[in-house]
């Protein structure tokens, strides 16, 4: 098994809680008492500790900083920025662009303003940031990214900041019309439901790139690169609708909503006016027109339907890349298969020799692999660790790379940690721990790695390191603030790096190790640089330049630079990742079909030379003149760093933050909660009404969670009115008291090519019942106390993109509850469900086991989750043993939409069988045995509801093959499967 590792996890996870810690805590919450019950049963015990091993799971944002952080914070009228002490530089700039922007770029969007909060996180090595309602605040995570093509080379909160508050603008303005009648019934969520449905994602997007490139002097919307995917459609001729663009696809490569929104929403101001997208979303979000408001808004203020207005907006851009389409539809290439999809992306090609080349590739079905290339054979090395790029170095049969791993318990805490792979063996081991390097790189003698740090106090450095043993050896110094992408070894004793400044200008830096100082080899400019390669006394590095990222050789002898003219090769758009042998030359560009690896003979290389001041000119525009017509062109170069008062800000702060009313209506249950979330994101609360239409009882409840402990802490309270039981030919009623408290111990345990999640927790109930007159002379009030322990496991390999589940993976849930006062009663479950590969490449087999027990003379039944055999009517028995199969597997991939309503991604099947046998006593003591077995299949549609959120539904047919004792008649059952919740 290749691809899968069963790591020794008990030992890991023994070796960092401590045996006698995990002891004492399991015997304090009751847990042990399940652990006991479970060595009852050997086998199964010993299975379940066999085929622990590692899952996927993304960091919660619930409780995700641990106490030690202090926060400090800038409270303005517009936003109120919150932030860890120490980081007062990038409070007072985030603070200042917003303060200092927001009137002048009102006009465009509207003047309506509400205060956000905005956290700046600087845990994570995420570089990211939000805007959300329900409740309504933004996060900044701080790190930035090495590559300056992927979101340009600003410094990275002033981007954040320039783009991030257009949405709090967008927001703000939106709260309009029937959106705002959403938001006065069901509060913060109720308006996000409203905007969501009205507004289409790319505008929000594309207004927000449109914000930051129009403030600034640079902005996605300069950047060729941000351009590439749908000039890659263009230039292969794949003409998809305008539904899959927007959802995307499982088999074919679709470019994101962001360039789509920018061209869309450019074009549109471009054409009709600075005010055009507030009158559109203004009489979107009111829903005036009631149905399709946004496409009847558009058709008003530009007087032509939405399929023409997208078409020419598209157009006007498809037109600025003519003459580069014209010019690759010129190369001869190998033909196009009909009906060609998807085929890989190979990512930094690293020449071993004139016929060797190792590189990254990702495919739709499996997870990256290291892959060395000989010829046309592939030979894949190993599956590549968790990683948040493909980036890679490769020297003499090593390869270095940086790979995710979150941190055990605080979820915005995570970590970029070197990792060094013998090509020869494909075995691999972690050189750093704990740390946040990047694009690490080998000496010349491979004796020494260089890599970039970030932070998380702001600053940047590079680190030199033992590539034995990953002990720091050096730091360079950075005097000048300067900003360090892909360094690389010049000789022994200096490096090349692509540099940022502060104001987020670019060029070649070459520098001193001993001293720090720097050489700048080309003139500083916003057109960004990406991948240098230093092969003798030259470096290869990508570039933008008009149009097009293109690539340059520069001596470092005498400074002569050359373009590289070659670039309109196969179809590919882009030229990006330079490698060199003695012969041969490599780069990537991007088709259709995914990034390739370009390769040719050096001898038939063409390079022109060219002067650096000339290459080093303003970005593009790609012809939309509203760029630079009004006041708020380039404003981020004019907004002052003004002294702003800094206080603290105290945690406890609006603790009970209600936003939104969500009813959620699962028969016979029908519930309003109101729900709530503070702005540090560690208490969750909620008070809920539910109604049960069976029995006609009302419930009032309390439920809040406290994460910011490293335990998380609960508690709750219900209060229900009227419940019933039928007795002796007449209705018994009474009311009940419900109190819960307790922990929960959420572990991430991910590592390597492994993710991984455990949570432990207990939960202790107190229950009152008191019955209503007249029974009270009959019935007496029952008090009772139960704890709700239990163990939860989920293992799994990285998942691909078509893949139904991941190709091995386990998920375990063990639980016990058991009476602790009042009455006679327990509950023993363990439920596992085991993912295997099947015959195919998107097939899975899971294994599903599960066991139940509960004890002979139990006075009352505890909630039932045993998974029952499908189609049955399911009781609550003395005891159950269930095993089933399911063999899943994709049947078709229709990529079509109705309406701008549904889009379908995929139509999937599982054929199964479940066997479950169970045994009771009847109410004379005699025993009770039974088998419910069943087979059937299922069908699911996988797809996207108003190009929004995902969703799958499907329907079952089960046989059953012995009777429904419990249930209705015949052995055919037909059922709709939906999903739980929709709001």
């Amino acid at each position: 098994m290749p691809e899968f590792y069963v790591p020794k996890i008990l030992v890991r996870i023994f070796t960092f809680i401590g045996k006698r810690i995990l002891y004492n805590l399991v015997h304090t919450f009751n847990i042990l008492s399940l652990l006991s019950h479970l060595m009852k049963y050997p086998l199964l015990f010993t299975l379940l500790l066999v085929i622990v091993s590692a899952t996927n799971t993304l960091a919660q944002e619930f409780g995700g900083n641990p106490p030690s952080i202090k926060w400090e914070q800038i409270n303005m009228p517009a936003a109120k920025v919150i932030f860890p002490v120490g980081l007062d530089s990038a409070g007072l700039r985030v603070a200042n662009i917003v303060r200092q922007m927001n009137k002048a770029i009102q006009p465009t969007i509207g003047f309506k303003q509400r205060q956000i909060s905005i956290l700046l996180q600087n845990q994570t090595t995420i570089a990211n940031a939000y805007v959300g309602l329900a409740p309504f605040r933004s996060e900044f995570y701080l790190t930035p990214e090495q590559n300056s093509f992927e979101i340009g080379s600003l410094s990275w909160p002033e981007q954040l900041a320039i783009h991030e508050f257009r949405h709090v603008q967008q927001y703000n303005n939106f709260n309009v019309g029937f959106s705002h009648v959403l938001k006065v019934f069901f509060g913060e969520g109720g308006q996000a439901l409203g905007n969501d449905a009205a507004i289409p994602n790319w505008f929000f997007e594309g207004d927000a790139v449109f914000n930051e490139t129009h403030v600034s002097e640079q902005g996605r919307g300069r950047l060729p690169y941000f351009f590439n995917g749908f000039r890659a459609l263009w230039v292969d001729d794949q003409d998809y609708s305008y539904m899959k663009i927007r959802n995307g696809s499982l088999r074919d490569y679709t470019p994101d909503w962001y360039p789509l929104g920018y061209m869309l929403v450019s074009y549109g101001r471009n054409t009709y006016g600075d005010d055009f997208w507030k009158k559109v979303t203004h009489d979107a979000a009111a829903y005036k027109g009631v149905f399709y408001p946004f496409q009847k808004a558009i058709k008003d203020y530009s007087g032509k339907d939405f399929t023409q207005f997208k078409n020419d907006g598209l157009n006007f851009y498809k037109k600025q890349f003519d003459s580069t389409l014209s010019g690759n539809q010129s190369v001869n290439r190998p033909p196009i298969k009909p009906h060609q999809h998807f085929i890989a992306d190979r990512e930094y090609p690293a020449y071993v020799n004139d016929s060797t080349v190792i590189y990254m590739k990702s495919t739709y079905n499996h997870i990256p692999v290291f892959v060395q290339k000989n010829g046309a054979y592939e030979k894949k090395i190993s599956v590549r660790s968790v990683s948040l790029d493909t980036y890679f170095a490769y020297s003499d049969g090593k390869i270095v790379y940086a790979a995710y791993r979150p941190d055990l318990r605080w979820n915005y805490r995570d970590y970029s940690e070197l990792m060094v792979l013998d090509v020869k063996t494909g075995k691999e081991h972690r050189l750093t721990k704990n740390t946040k390097y990047f694009s690490p790189d080998f000496s010349p003698d491979g004796k020494t790695i260089v890599t970039v740090k970030e932070g998380t106090n702001g600053k940047c450095e590079v680190h030199l390191l033992n590539a034995a043993d990953g002990k720091l050896i050096g730091i360079v110094s950075n005097k000048e603030n300067l900003f360090y992408t892909y360094p690389k070894f010049y000789g022994n004793d200096k490096l090349i790096a692509a540099i940022r400044t502060p104001k987020g200008q670019m060029s070649l830096d070459l520098i001193d190790i001993k001293t720090g100082k720097n050489q700048y080899l080309l003139p500083f400019s916003y057109q960004p640089i990406a991948f240098p390669m230093v092969k003798n006394d030259t470096v290869y590095f990508s570039a933008t330049l008009g149009k097009d990222d293109r690539i340059f050789a520069l001596s470092l002898i005498g400074h002569k630079l050359l373009e590289l003219n070659n670039y309109n090769v196969n179809y590919s758009v882009g030229n990006y990742e330079a490698a060199i042998s003695n012969n041969k030359f490599a780069w990537v560009g991007l088709t259709a079909f995914g990034y390739q690896v370009n390769e040719a003979d050096k001898t038939k290389l063409q390079w022109q030379a060219v002067d650096s001041l000339e290459v080093r000119n303003s970005l593009y525009d790609f012809g939309i003149s509203v760029l630079k017509r009004d006041s708020s062109t380039d404003l981020l170069a004019s907004v002052k760093n003004d002294s702003l008062p800094i206080t603290k800000y105290h945690k406890s702060h609006h603790l009970f933050n209600f936003h939104s009313l969500v009813p959620n209506f699962n028969d016979p249950n029908y519930t309003l909660s109101l729900q709530g979330e503070n702005v540090l994101n560690t208490l969750q609360s909620a008070l809920s009404f539910t109604y049960n239409r069976d029995e006609g009882y009302k419930q009032l409840g309390f439920d809040a969670v406290y994460g910011a402990l490293f335990p998380y802490l609960s508690a709750g309270a219900d209060y229900t009115i009227d419940r019933r039981s039928y007795y002796k030919g007449y209705n018994v009623y009474w009311n009940e008291t419900d109190l819960h408290g307790g922990f929960e111990l959420p572990f991430n345990l991910s590592s390597g090519k492994n993710l991984t999640g455990l949570q432990i927790g207990s939960d202790i109930y107190y229950t009152q019942s008191m019955f209503q007159q007249p029974f009270r002379n009959v019935f007496a009030n029952q008090n009772y106390a139960y704890s709700n322990d239990y163990i939860s496991f989920s293992n799994n390999i990285q998942q691909a993109r078509q893949n139904i589940f991941p190709r091995f993976g386990q998920t375990i849930m063990l639980n016990y509850k058991t009476a602790i006062s009042g009455i006679n009663a327990d509950q023993f479950l363990a439920n596992g469900s085991f993912y295997f590969p099947g015959f195919a490449i998107n097939n899975n087999l899971v294994i599903n086991l599960a066991y139940q027990q509960k004890n002979k003379n139990s006075v009352i039944d505890f909630s039932n989750d045993f998974p029952f055999s499908r189609g049955y009517t399911a009781e609550n028995l003395y005891n159950m043993n269930k095993f089933g199969a399911n063999y899943h597997f994709p049947i078709a991939y229709p990529d079509a939409g109705f309406g701008n309503a549904f889009y379908l991604f995929r139509i999937r099947g599982n054929a199964f069988y479940d066997d479950t046998y169970a045994n009771d006593f009847y109410s004379d003591g005699s025993k009770f045995k039974a088998t419910f077995r069943s087979a059937g299949a299922e069908i699911y549609f996988d797809g996207q509801l108003f190009n929004e959120g995902a969703v799958s539904f499907g329907f079952r047919y089960s046989y059953l093959l012995d009777p429904d004792i419990f249930g209705g008649t015949g052995r055919s059952r037909f059922e709709i499967i939906v999903p739980v919740t929709v709001f």
